[in-house]
């Protein structure tokens, strides 16, 4: 019988300068003592943009498939959308008049393999790996030469 993997931890954050503005992400995942961090920015985009993208860098990067993976989000955004249904509305409409068509259709396909329970925590509350990620999003917003953000529409 094949041993069960644990959980992995994917801890995630989003920044923008302005909303919209200069933008950034950021993802910590964790396994047992396996910890990567994952951060990038953008020109202009919006904080749910960056929030959204911070969870699909996490998983996208696991490299197995059928993970369970406990996902640590301070966006009520993105928490509610999948924990409260909005997404499966949103899909059944055709994205009808929805922000954000392009990331969430890359979320579903980065979720699709694997077993993802979301946990909301309050940000700038001390939670030291959002905190992390906080840093690291700001951080990725303030960098120079920042691309385009292509799937953003003003």
């Amino acid at each position: 019988m094949e041993k069960s993997k644990g959980p992995i931890l994917l801890y995630t954050d989003g920044a923008c300068s302005g909303n919209p503005g200069p933008g950034g992400y950021a993802a910590i995942l964790r396994y047992g003592e396996y910890e990567k961090e994952f951060s990038g920015g953008f020109r202009l985009t919006t904080n749910n943009r960056m929030e959204l993208l911070a969870v699909i860098t996490g998983l996208e990067a696991i490299r197995w498939r059928r993970a369970k993976v406990e996902i640590y989000s301070d966006s009520a955004y993105v928490v509610n959308a999948v924990t409260k249904g909005w997404l499966e509305k949103w899909v059944r409409s055709g994205f009808a008049k929805k922000k954000n068509e392009d990331l969430w259709r890359r979320y579903m396909a980065a979720v699709s393999a694997h077993d993802v329970t979301f946990h909301w925590i309050k940000g700038h509350a001390g939670h030291p790996e959002n905190e992390r990620c906080d840093a690291l999003a700001v951080e990725a917003a303030s960098r120079e030469a920042l691309p385009e953000d292509k799937g953003y529409i003003q």
